[in-house]
C-alpha cells in the first residue's frame, strides 16, 4: 500500500485545494442560478411569449425544474466513475460540460426567431447543466474533506459550500448590473446574453486552478488497498459498482441524506428564485429592488457559511443543521409578512435572514455526507443522497410556489409548503447518527458482509486522521 497516499497536505497546498474546489463550485453554481434569475425575469417573454404572463413564468420555471431532473442520473455517472477512478478528473468535466451548456445558452436564438425550437433547444442544454452539477457537487466537497483537517473538517468542508452563494452573487450582480445599466428593451433583446457569455472566460480560470491540484490522498490509499485485494483474489462486484454498495449497505444514510436535503433545498430556491418574481408581482417592487436585495444576502450567506461550519466542529453536525431547519421553518410566516410591506429595507431583512438560517442546514452538509460514506463509495453515496432530492426538493420549489401564488393569491400556502419541507428535514436528522468524529482515512474502502465497519474517532489514540 502507499504509504504517502494519506500524507498531510501542507498549510499552502490545502488552501490551493479549498481555492480549486470553491472557484469550480462558484462558476458551476454561477451558471445554474444564472439560469434560474433570467427565468424569472425575461425567459417567460423570450421563450415563451404567446402565454398568460404568470403562466409564461410558470413555463419557465419548468425548464428551470428540468435541470434537477437531470442531476440524480449526473449523481449516478459521475459518482460510479468518480468512485472508480479518481474525484479530480470528473471534476474537469463536469466543469467543462457545465461551462459548455451556459456559454450555448448566450448565442441560443429565442422564440421570435426559431419558433417553438427555442424551448426545446433551452430544455437540453439546461438537461446538460444540470447532469454536470449532480456530478460536481460530490467531487467537490470530497476534494476537500479527504484532504483537510479531520478536527477541522466541517469549517474546510464548508468552503466548496459557499460556491452557492458566491455563484448566487455573481450571477445576480451581473444581472443587477446590467439592468441597471439597460434599458429593459435592450436588456430582453441582447443584454441577458452577457451573463452566460461571460461563463466562457470563467470556465477557462476555473479549469487552470483545478487541474493543479492533486488527486485526493484518502482516494489513492483506498484504491492501492483495492488492488491489493484484487491481486490475491477475484475481486467482487462492490469495487466494480459502487452504486451497488452504496445501496446494500449505505441506504439508511442515502434516505437521511434527502430527507436533510428537503428543506435545505427547497428555502433556498423559494428565497432566492421565487423571490423575485413574489417581490415583482405581489409586493409590486421592482426588478432591481429584488435582485439588490438578493445580491446583499447572498454576500451576508456567503460569510456566515464557514463561521457554521466550524460550529458543527464544536457541538456537532446534528445541532446546527437541526438550528436551520428548524429557523428557516419558523421565519417563512415573517419572511412573507416582511416583503408584503413593500419596503427594501423589511425586504432585505427577510432574504438575509432566510439565508442565514439556510447557511446552518448548508454548512454542515458536505462534511456531515461525506462522513456518513466509505471511501470506495463515498462519491456515489454522498452525490445520491444530494441529488435525488433535488427532484422533489429544490427542482418543482419556484414552481409549486409560483402555482400556489396563482391558485391562492396567498402567501400562506407557500409559508406552509416550506414548513412542511422543514419538519421532514427535522425527523431525518433526529434519526441520523453523529458523523463529526469520524476518520475518513480509517473507513474500510470495502464493507465488510455484515455491514460497514463503525469508522473510529478521529481522536482515538492510534487513528490517522488526514488533516495538517
Amino acid at each position: 500500500m502507499a504509504a504517502s497516499a494519506s500524507a498531510p497536505p501542507t498549510p499552502s497546498s490545502l488552501k490551493r485545494i479549498v481555492a480549486a474546489s470553491l472557484i469550480g463550485t462558484t462558476i458551476e453554481w454561477y451558471d445554474f442560478f444564472l439560469y434560474g434569475s433570467a427565468a424569472a425575469l425575461v425567459f417567460n417573454k423570450l421563450f415563451f411569449p404567446d402565454s398568460d404572463p404568470l403562466v409564461g413564468t410558470l413555463l419557465s420555471f419548468l425548464t428551470y425544474a428540468v435541470g434537477f431532473a437531470a442531476r440524480p442520473l449526473g449523481a449516478l455517472v459521475f459518482g460510479h466513475y468518480g468512485d472508480r477512478i479518481g474525484r479530480k478528473k470528473l471534476l474537469v468535466l463536469s466543469l467543462l460540460m457545465m461551462g459548455g451548456a451556459t456559454f450555448a445558452i448566450g448565442l441560443m436564438p429565442t422564440h421570435a426567431t426559431i419558433g417553438t425550437a427555442a424551448p426545446v433547444l433551452l430544455t437540453v442544454l439546461r438537461l446538460i447543466q444540470g447532469f454536470a452539477l449532480g456530478g460536481e457537487w460530490g467531487g467537490a466537497v470530497l476534494l476537500v474533506s479527504e484532504h483537510g483537517d479531520a478536527k477541522r473538517r466541517g469549517f474546510w468542508a464548508s468552503w466548496p459550500q459557499t460556491g452557492a452563494p458566491a455563484g448566487q452573487l455573481l450571477a445576480t450582480g451581473v444581472l443587477s448590473a446590467l439592468t441597471a445599466l439597460l434599458s429593459d428593451a435592450a436588456f430582453s433583446s441582447w443584454g441577458w446574453r452577457i451573463p452566460f457569455l461571460l461563463s466562457g472566460v470563467l470556465v477557462i480560470v476555473g479549469l487552470w486552478i483545478r487541474l493543479s491540484v492533486d488527486e485526493s490522498p484518502v482516494f489513492k490509499e483506498a484504491l492501492a488497498r483495492a488492488e491489493e485485494r484484487k491481486a490475491a483474489a477475484a475481486g467482487d462486484d462492490t469495487e466494480k459498482m459502487p452504486l451497488v454498495a452504496v445501496l446494500r449497505h449505505h441506504w439508511r444514510d442515502v434516505l437521511v441524506a434527502m430527507g436533510a436535503r428537503m428543506a435545505e433545498n427547497i428555502s433556498y430556491y423559494v428565497i432566492t428564485a421565487f423571490i423575485l418574481v413574489y417581490a415583482t408581482t405581489s409586493a409590486g417592487l421592482s426588478k432591481q429592488t429584488a435582485l439588490n436585495a438578493v445580491l446583499i444576502a447572498s454576500a451576508v450567506h456567503f460569510a456566515v457559511i464557514p463561521a457554521w461550519g466550524a460550529l458543527s466542529d464544536r457541538i456537532g453536525r446534528r445541532p446546527v443543521y437541526l438550528i436551520g431547519a428548524v429557523g428557516v421553518g419558523a421565519w417563512m410566516f415573517p419572511f412573507f409578512a416582511l416583503i408584503d410591506s413593500a419596503s427594501f429595507g423589511n425586504l432585505l431583512l427577510a432574504v438575509t435572514v432566510g439565508l442565514v438560517l439556510h447557511g446552518a442546514m448548508y454548512a454542515p452538509q458536505a462534511a456531515f455526507f461525506s462522513e456518513m460514506f466509505a471511501t470506495r463509495m463515498r462519491y456515489s453515496g454522498a452525490s445520491i443522497g444530494a441529488q435525488f432530492s433535488s427532484v422533489a426538493a429544490g427542482a418543482p420549489a419556484p414552481l409549486i410556489a409560483t402555482a400556489l401564488l396563482a391558485d391562492y393569491d396567498s402567501s400562506t400556502p407557500i409559508a406552509l409548503y416550506v414548513i412542511a419541507a422543514a419538519l421532514i428535514t427535522v425527523v431525518a436528522i433526529a434519526c441520523a447518527q453523529e458523523t463529526r468524529h469520524r476518520d475518513l482515512a480509517d473507513v474500510d474502502a470495502e464493507p465488510a458482509r455484515t455491514g460497514v465497519p463503525a469508522p473510529r474517532r478521529a481522536d482515538d489514540a492510534g487513528s490517522r486522521t488526514t488533516g495538517v
